[in-house]
C-alpha cells in the first residue's frame, strides 16, 4: 500500500511503525474471509482491509478521529484472525492498537460511552472494586429493566456465585515437589482471580507437582490488556511497568526461568511488552527480556512434559476451544490439544475454530449485540461435535461460552491438573465416574 506520511510525521515512532505496517498491505482481501464482523455484517469497512483504509486516512492526514472511523474500529474484536490469514505479514494488532490510542486522544465520545469505558477501566483491573461491582450487579439484576441500556449487558453477565478469594493469589513462593527443575513467576492477573480463582490454584498444583517452583511476585497484577485495547495507553503501560518491576526483582534475586501465564489474552499482551515500551529508555530492555521469558501454561507444560496418573480421569470427549489470543495472537495451536490427549481425554476441534466467540476482553460488554451473535455461532459449532465438556485457555472465552450452553466449560489447566493427580474440576457432576 502506498503511503504519503511526511518526514515530520515519521519522526513519531508510533506513526513510523504504522506506516511500515500499512506498506505491507497489498489489498488482497484474504483477511475478509476470516474476519468475524465481516462474516456477520458483510460491510467492507467492518473488515480488516476496510479498517486499514480508515486508519491510513486518519493517521496520514493527522486528523482527529471521526464518528464513522470510531464506529468501525470499535466493532473490531482484535481477534487477530486476519494476521493468521494475511499472506503479507501485516501486523494488524499494532496498527489497530495505535488507532485506538489516537481515538482515545482525539475523539470525544458520547457521555454514556465515556462513563461506561471509564468504569470498566477503573473496575475490571482491580480486584476489590471488581468484586464489589459484581455484588452490586447481583443486587441490581432484578431492576435491570429500569437501568440504562448500556448497563444491562453487564448486569446479565454478572455470575450468580462469586467465589471467595484464593490463598494462592497472595505474594508467596510455592516450592516444587521433589527436585526443582525450574523456577517461574505466575501472572495471577485481575478479572480471572475474581471470577474463577481455581484456575490459579490448579496451575500451582500442576506446576509444583512437575518440579516447578512457582513465585507470585509482590507488585504484579493486571497485565494491562483491558485498558490497552480501549486505547488507554497511560494506564496499560503503568500496569506493564508494575509487572516488569515485580518480576525483575525476582530475576535479580533467586532468578526466574520463565513468566507463566494461564490467560491467553494476558499472554498476548505480556509477550508484546517489548513493543509497547520500546521507546521507554528506562524499561525498554527489561520489557523485551520479560516478553521473551513469557510462556502460556501449555507451552511450559509441553516443555516440562505432562506426567498423567493412570486411571485418574474418565475417557471424556473434550471440545477444545482455541481462544483467538491463543491461536492468532500467540500462534499456539497444537500444544493444548496434545497435552489433553496425553492426559487421557478424547479431544476434538471445533468447526469454524478461527472465528471469535465474541468475548474479546470488554467487547461483549461494549458491543453486546454482535458478541451475542458470535457466541450463538460458536456454541452451535461446539455442540455440533457432541462433547462432554468444553476446554479453553482464557477466562473471557469461558464466561462467554458458558452463558450460551448447558455444557460444562473448564480451563485446560483444570483437566491437566486432574489427570496428573489433582481434584476433579467443579461442574462435572455425573461425568467424573464414567468408565
Amino acid at each position: 500500500m502506498q503511503t504519503h506520511f511526511t518526514l515530520a510525521q515519521l519522526a513519531d515512532p508510533q506513526v513510523a511503525r504504522s506506516e511500515q505496517i500499512l506498506r505491507n498491505c497489498v489489498h488482497c482481501g484474504f483477511c475478509t474471509a476470516t474476519c468475524p464482523t465481516f462474516a456477520l455484517l458483510g460491510d467492507e469497512l467492518d473488515s480488516p482491509r476496510g479498517r486499514i483504509y480508515l486508519i491510513k486516512e486518519m493517521l496520514e492526514n493527522d486528523r482527529p478521529a471521526d464518528e464513522k472511523t470510531v464506529t468501525h474500529i470499535d466493532r473490531c474484536l482484535s481477534c487477530l484472525s486476519c494476521m493468521t490469514t494475511c499472506p503479507s505479514g501485516v501486523h494488524y494488532m499494532h496498527l489497530v492498537d495505535h488507532a485506538r490510542a489516537h481515538i482515545e486522544k482525539t475523539y470525544r465520545r458520547p457521555l454514556m460511552d465515556r462513563l461506561v469505558r471509564a468504569m470498566l477501566a477503573a473496575v475490571l483491573p482491580r480486584t476489590v472494586p471488581f468484586r464489589l461491582a459484581l455484588f452490586g450487579a447481583r443486587l441490581a439484576r432484578p431492576f435491570a429493566g429500569l437501568m440504562p441500556a448500556r448497563l444491562r449487558p453487564m448486569l446479565a453477565m454478572a455470575p450468580a456465585h462469586i467465589p471467595s478469594p484464593s490463598h494462592v493469589d497472595r505474594p508467596q513462593v510455592f516450592r516444587a515437589e521433589g527436585e526443582r527443575r525450574m523456577r517461574v513467576a505466575l501472572l495471577n492477573g485481575c478479572a480471572q482471580k475474581t471470577l474463577d480463582p481455581t484456575i490459579n490454584e490448579a496451575t500451582v498444583r500442576l506446576l509444583t507437582r512437575h518440579g516447578v517452583e512457582v513465585v507470585v511476585a509482590r507488585g504484579a497484577g493486571c497485565c494491562g490488556a483491558l485498558t490497552h485495547h480501549m486505547g488507554k495507553e497511560e494506564a496499560s503501560h503503568a500496569s506493564a511497568v508494575a509487572n516488569i518491576a515485580a518480576w525483575w526483582r525476582e530475576v535479580e534475586g533467586e532468578g526466574l526461568d520463565h513468566i507463566v501465564i494461564n490467560t491467553s489474552g494476558c499472554g498476548t499482551t505480556v509477550k508484546d511488552y517489548g513493543h509497547m515500551l520500546r521507546t521507554d529508555a528506562e524499561w525498554a530492555e527489561k520489557a523485551k527480556r520479560i516478553s521473551e521469558m513469557a510462556l502460556d501454561i501449555t507451552e511450559l507444560m509441553a516443555r516440562v512434559g505432562l506426567a498423567p496418573k493412570a486411571g485418574a480421569v474418565p475417557r471424556l470427549r473434550v471440545a477444545y476451544h482455541s481462544a483467538c489470543s491463543m491461536q492468532h495472537g500467540q500462534k499456539i495451536t497444537r500444544a493444548p490439544m496434545e497435552l489433553l490427549e496425553k492426559a487421557g481425554f478424547e479431544v476434538t476441534g471445533v468447526p469454524e475454530s478461527h472465528l471469535c466467540c465474541g468475548s474479546a476482553g470488554t467487547y461483549n460488554l461494549l458491543q453486546p449485540e454482535l458478541a451475542g451473535q458470535l457466541r450463538a455461532r460458536k456454541v452451535a459449532n461446539i455442540e455440533s461435535v457432541s462433547p462432554d465438556v468444553i476446554s479453553a485457555g482464557n477466562i473471557g472465552c469461558m464466561v462467554q461460552i458458558a452463558g450460551g450452553t448447558g455444557l460444562p466449560v473448564v480451563h485446560t489447566v483444570h483437566l491437566l491438573d486432574w489427570a496428573s493427580g489433582g481434584p476433579a474440576p467443579d461442574g462435572l457432576d455425573g461425568l467424573t465416574q464414567r468408565a
